[in-house]
């Protein structure tokens, strides 16, 4: 299961927009995909009660019998949304379960200086300094009658990140999101420019988002379930001619007559999970919270400095909604 984060510190720098839109693509490929926000103010959700239940499906995060927010069986697909200066332990978090991490950066210099420390620290996290999890930049909200496009681009290359394209400063986009929906669900005649700048962008997300599964050859294990639903095993020949007697006769009717076949009873059965999971797949399972599990530390949270254990953060909601750690 791919999980994707938009992460800056920056406030305002585009990420709720850029989770969603991302989270509405993946809906119109047909996927089950969720949109979760890392933060107490939980706008994602808000977003998705405006979306009308005509458009493409996209999942919020689920609430279990504790009141604690988890990813919902059968997605297939995570988009994560965090709040602005996010750092130290709960950046840590964020960037154990994702396979990729998207920076959009605006054109300011203030912007460029704030995104430049969260790259700093990012790149400080083993799973993003060995490629494990793949950092990019998207510029956004870009007047098209600058150069702040090329000023984005050198200061994406000076850092060594991959700058992924452009995004347009456009009322399009604060309109749909008011109604709960993305220019992904408007007219493509109203969207042709918008969806251009998206191209790059969804060229690099789609092999990240849909993994192409190579075939695998077809095993004496792997052989199509019986009607009996007993797993097949190899088919031993039994020639029909080892009763005959040797003679010119009988060695015709041995090139002629095709073996038979015997059914060979299974030994052992195959094991039924995957051996392809990614390290975050085996840690976000259908159903299963966004927790962190790691050995000689306690699961319900971290140790603070005044020695009491931390348990998962109250969401100012009237439900009382708790958010795992990150």
């Amino acid at each position: 299961m791919p999980v994707i984060a938009v992460v800056n510190r920056k406030g305002g720098s585009g990420k709720s927009t850029l989770a969603a839109h991302m989270a509405a693509w993946c809906a119109l490929q047909g996927s089950s995909v969720m949109l979760g926000d890392v933060d107490r103010q939980q706008s994602a959700r808000a977003w998705l009660k405006r979306r009308n239940a005509l458009l493409p499906v996209i999942t919020p995060w689920a609430v279990d019998q504790k009141n604690m927010l988890r990813v919902p069986a059968g997605i297939t697909q995570v988009v994560l949304d965090t709040p602005g200066g996010l750092h130290g332990l709960e950046l840590s978090r964020v960037v154990m379960f994702a396979d990729a991490i998207i920076m959009p950066v605006c054109s300011s210099m203030f912007d460029r200086e704030s995104a430049a420390a969260c790259h700093a620290e990012l790149m400080r996290q083993p799973r993003v300094a060995s490629g494990r999890c793949k950092l990019v930049t998207i510029g956004m909200r870009i007047d098209a009658q600058t150069n702040a496009a090329q000023t984005l681009r050198e200061w994406s290359e000076t850092l060594g990140l991959t700058y992924l394209g452009t995004l347009r400063e456009n009322q399009l986009y604060v309109r749909s999101l008011e109604r709960g929906m993305t220019i992904f669900d408007l007219p493509s005649s109203l969207t042709t420019a918008d969806l251009q700048q998206w191209q790059p962008i969804l060229d690099w997300l789609k092999p990240l988002m849909f993994p192409l599964q190579a075939a695998k050859p077809i095993t004496p294990s792997r052989l199509p379930m019986a009607p009996s639903r007993l797993p097949m095993t190899p088919y031993r020949p039994v020639s029909v001619i080892s009763a005959i007697k040797t003679g010119p006769v009988q060695a015709l009717l041995a090139r002629l007559v095709k073996p038979a076949f015997q059914y060979i009873a299974p030994n052992r059965l195959g094991s039924s999970l995957a051996n392809s999971l990614m390290p975050v797949q085996a840690s976000i399972l259908h159903g299963e919270r966004l927790s962190v599990m790691g050995s000689g530390r306690i699961s319900s949270g971290p140790v603070l400095s005044t020695g009491k254990t931390e348990m998962t953060r109250n969401i100012n909601s009237p439900g009382g909604l708790k958010i795992p750690w990150f």
